[in-house]
């Protein structure tokens, strides 16, 4: 059995509506067919990493967003554990420092925008943007409103260069996310992850699933396409990503390139140098 990622890409034009999609769905796999089918793509996945760097005429951009406690670390962590940590890069984004805020909202991001042969991983990303400054009032609605398109033209202007350009959406809801938080309290390992904000934030649920809403409804396009990721359950998350990022790098037509030397020369070399001469 497959796992039909289609069924979680969001279509351009559609209009999303969390409270349609349900957090714990996972597409009739269970556990234990999530851990014995994960080895195989982790490996796929790095194996294509690998001739992308070697190809080096493309990059791949991945974007993953969600609440708090949503499994953004987790992702990371679990999914590119088997990859080269010396072509992966991950960036977090913050609030913007006094540099940053000196210049429009995308300058920090296109910094961070991964070269040719590379991956860059956005742990939240230039959607905070069009999420926060909205929740929060922190800047005018014409302002962040405008942002949308100045967005699918940066990602519009990514891909012409050659960036791949992936959105994961990791979809739980406020039950999990207080399930998680008490998890974070009682292991002394993560206690370190919690701030008052946690709880804080949790008054503005509503408004930001409806910020996320607009955000994946005006921004998933043909070359950067959102996909809504069930995460309630942490393997089937995993099994999701996995699976989606394994396509996309398929789907991009990579070849290793041609070797640059002789290689009869190289192994009449080899040869001599093996029997000593």
């Amino acid at each position: 059995m497959k796992l039909d990622t289609a069924a979680l890409r969001v279509s351009p034009g559609t209009k999303v509506k969390l409270g349609h999609i349900d957090p714990s769905y996972s597409a009739g796999w269970d556990e234990a067919g999530t851990k014995e089918e994960l080895p195989g793509l982790c490996q796929r996945l790095a194996n294509l990493q690998d001739l992308l760097y070697a190809a080096g005429r493309q990059s791949l951009l991945v974007v993953l967003q969600g609440m708090d406690a949503g499994g953004k670390d987790g992702t990371v962590r679990h999914v590119f554990s088997s990859v080269n940590p010396q072509d992966v890069v991950v960036q977090s984004f913050k609030t913007p420092s006094l540099e940053e805020n000196a210049d429009d909202f995308l300058w920090r991001i296109h910094m961070a925008a991964p070269a040719k042969g590379r991956v860059a991983v956005f742990n939240r990303s230039h959607y905070e943007d069009v999420l926060i400054v909205r929740v929060h009032d922190l800047v005018a609605k014409d302002v962040w409103a405008g942002r949308y398109d100045q967005i699918n033209r940066f990602e519009h202007n990514l891909s012409d260069s050659g960036t791949k350009i992936v959105k994961l959406f990791l979809h739980i809801d406020k039950q999990e996310q207080l399930r998680r938080f008490k998890a974070r309290l009682d292991d002394p390992a993560r206690q370190w992850k919690i701030s008052d904000s946690d709880y804080s934030e949790r008054e503005y649920w509503d408004a930001y699933q409806e910020a996320y809403e607009d955000a994946i409804s005006k921004c998933s396009t043909e070359r950067a396409p959102w996909y809504v990721i069930p995460a309630n359950k942490k393997w089937f998350r995993n099994l999701a990503v996995s699976q989606i990022l394994v396509e996309t790098l398929e789907s991009m037509d990579m070849r290793y390139p041609e070797p640059t030397v002789d290689l009869h020369q190289i192994r009449k070399l080899y040869h001599e140098a093996a029997n000593g001469s």
